[in-house]
């Protein structure tokens, strides 16, 4: 399993349920990273889509506690429990964890795989994703130049974990 994330120098992800910034050309690498392959996300992040839909072209399994939520063209669960279960249908190679900050949370250490787009600034923030700088079972495999958008710079990183957990 694999998961996709834009961080700070921070590690922030998001502030007041909106993300940092939007960087063409890491929305471009997230749309062609996922495309055909499943995503994992919770309802605050399908929140922020277009429209509040789903990704077209994308498997779309929702995490949310309202047992009454329903999506239109995606699967929703209501559990941990619900999603291991739902994710055991699927290639684990073919799974994206995309957020947010509670998603990340209980999903990062069951990924093998980590797309990190590191943005040379600090935001304001008030959600955030673990530090795999500081965290022993992950590390750096593979980095970018630098790539610039107006007077922001970034880098594309990917990580690997040398001790995923695995789904039970």
């Amino acid at each position: 399993m694999q998961l996709i994330v834009a961080v700070d120098n921070n590690w922030a992800i998001g502030n007041g349920n909106k993300l940092l910034v939007r960087i063409p050309e890491d929305q471009k690498f997230f749309r062609s990273t996922t495309m055909g392959h499943v995503v994992v996300l919770g309802r605050k992040t399908l929140d922020e889509f277009p429209n509040g839909l789903p990704l077209k072209g994308r498997t779309n399994i929702i995490l949310s506690r309202d047992e009454d939520y329903n999506v239109k063209d995606a699967v929703v669960v209501h559990s941990r429990e619900e999603l291991f279960e739902e994710l055991k249908k699927y290639d684990s190679d073919d799974v994206f964890v995309i957020g947010g900050e509670s998603i990340y949370n209980m999903m990062y250490e069951y990924c093998d795989t980590a797309h990190v787009t590191k943005i040379d600034y600090s935001y304001q923030a008030d959600k955030y994703f673990p530090d795999l700088d500081k965290d022993d079972d992950w590390h750096i495999v593979a980095d970018s130049d630098e790539h610039t958008y107006f007077d922001i710079e970034y880098y594309f990183y990917k990580y690997e974990n040398k001790n995923p957990k695995p789904i039970d």
